[in-house]
């Protein structure tokens, strides 16, 4: 899913947001609400999804903004910069698990070609 436009137009009302990750599926316009303001996006992704992710949103400007205070114009960029940490962060935790996993599997793979050649070599027989 990409954006192509994501902030609110105050003079005019909510600005559409396109998310969109195959042309081809059916698109349609989901209304959601983040930080008190409404936005409408324009999708292919389930409209639960999307639900979904604006709640993610939400809480994260819950953990950055007090609560019973205006949020600051900033708090969305903020609330976008520590969701993208995350994200980071977890990438290289799963890079580093596929890497030992894969180093684990290598592991594994020579012991058993290591206690497999005895075998391979009965069966050759002295003759070959």
């Amino acid at each position: 899913m990409s954006p192509r436009a994501c902030a609110p137009d105050r003079r005019r009302g909510p600005r559409a947001v396109v998310l969109s990750a195959d042309v081809a599926m059916e698109r349609r316009t989901i209304d959601l609400r983040i930080a008190g303001q409404s936005y409408k996006v324009v999708s292919s992704s389930p409209a639960e999804e999307l639900k979904r992710l604006a709640e993610v949103v939400e809480a994260k400007l819950g953990e950055i903004a007090p609560r019973g205070k205006a949020l600051q114009p900033q708090a969305m960029l903020l609330a976008a910069m520590a969701l993208a940490h995350e994200v980071e962060s977890e990438r290289g935790r799963r890079e580093t698990l596929e890497r030992r996993t894969r180093d684990l599997l290598r592991r594994v793979l020579v012991r058993i070609d290591d206690a497999l050649d005895p075998f391979d070599e009965a069966d050759a027989g002295p003759g070959d």
